[in-house]
């Protein structure tokens, strides 16, 4: 394990926010490096939208987008550790409506029923076929509620027989794990994970229907035009794109704080424990971070674990190998490496520069090792 020399990392974060700032890519922007345990570094840089004078703080929150997915994944785990669930549980076990799905093409096409059965752990690594093609004929009253969006798909069909490819389902697969997960314990998901996950971890700000108070601490949305930054969609009322609060969006609908997602991958790095809890065992934990699907079963961008990309031999990435996280489609970043006992994330919310290949988080990434001794 190499250790983290703090003032130059101090120095080579200052030099990326900076940049950012001064080229008008974000508004506001938050950074933590965790190491051993210990914050070795955290800042937010900028303010909180156009023409705003209030800095970025610890109580500022932002849309995480896909960020939501490892979380949905830790609470599919929990289950699976108290005997629950199990990976390779077929999804109609749970699920009626998806019994004897077909297999159908964009147009409507129908192919055929699915000869091999949808599985949780298909849902989880993007191999399930399930809403990628489909997404964009949703219409809003489909998009009200879990259930809603659930039945549309179970309805619209595969895209393709689950693994036989890797193609990213940025809503529809997580939104199936979160009925499931609904359907197992009966309960509302957003209560289970405030009772299994957010309070244990001290994520006090991290929901998918914010208050009233926490709709004043949303960060704006930042876009840029003629190389200037202008505030993007506001999105009121809407938790993701077009999904309204309340929906329970497991893929993609979270807010959350810059401490509020430490806290989850502090939890992450100390093999799933807290100062007070164990939220899940480690053995299960490590499921997480498996490399499930790999670009040579399934040619694809990424290996895939639960809800995470897993770096591996045949990565070209500055992360050592067994690193593992995720981005949001706002901007927003993180990473988890075992080997030298860092995790990371960054926060920003813009439309431009975005994902876990975006410039911005590359540059956090590069930032961080360059300062390691």
């Amino acid at each position: 394990m190499r250790l983290l020399d703090s003032c130059k990392l101090e120095y080579n974060i200052h030099e990326i926010a900076k940049y950012d700032l001064e080229n008008d890519n974000v508004f506001g922007s938050s950074y933590v490096v965790i190491q051993n345990g210990q914050e070795v570094f955290k800042k937010h840089f900028g303010v909180m939208g156009p023409n705003e004078k209030k800095s970025v703080n610890d109580h500022t929150i932002y849309r995480i987008a896909s960020m939501s997915k490892p979380i949905t994944a830790i609470a599919v785990l929990i289950l699976v550790d108290r005997g629950m669930l199990s990976l390779n549980d077929p999804v109609k076990k749970f699920l009626p409506e998806f019994k004897d799905i077909h297999i159908t093409t964009a147009d409507g096409t129908d192919l055929g029923i699915a000869t091999t059965d949808m599985t949780v752990l298909h849902l989880l690594t993007h191999t399930s076929g399930i809403g990628n093609s489909k997404s964009f004929q949703m219409c809003d009253k489909d998009k009200k509620t879990v259930n809603d969006t659930v039945n549309f798909f179970a309805k619209a069909g595969l895209d393709f027989n689950p693994f036989t490819k890797q193609v990213y389902s940025a809503i529809a697969a997580f939104d199936v794990l979160v009925k499931i997960i609904e359907t197992i314990t009966g309960e509302d998901f957003e209560e289970f994970l405030q009772r299994e996950l957010f309070n244990p971890c001290l994520m006090k700000d991290t929901t998918f229907s914010p208050t009233s108070e926490q709709m004043l601490r949303i960060i704006a949305m930042h876009d840029k035009k003629d190389e200037k930054r202008i505030i993007g969609k506001t999105f009121e009322g809407c938790v993701f794109g077009d999904y309204p609060f309340g929906h329970n969006l497991g893929g993609a609908g979270l807010v959350s704080t810059l401490p509020d997602y430490a806290h989850f991958v502090t939890m992450l790095l100390d093999n799933g424990k807290t100062e007070n809890k164990q939220i899940i065992s480690e053995k299960t934990l490590k499921l997480l971070s498996h490399p499930h699907v790999t670009k040579e079963d399934l040619p694809g961008n990424f290996n895939r674990g639960l809800g995470v990309r897993v770096v591996t031999e045949n990565d070209e990435s500055i992360l050592p190998l067994g690193s593992y996280g995720w981005s949001g489609s706002y901007g927003t970043h993180f990473w988890i490496d075992p080997e030298n006992n860092i995790a990371c994330v960054y926060m920003k919310n813009s439309h431009i520069d975005v994902r876990g290949d975006g410039q911005s988080a590359m540059n956090f990434e590069h930032a961080v090792y360059d300062a390691l001794v």
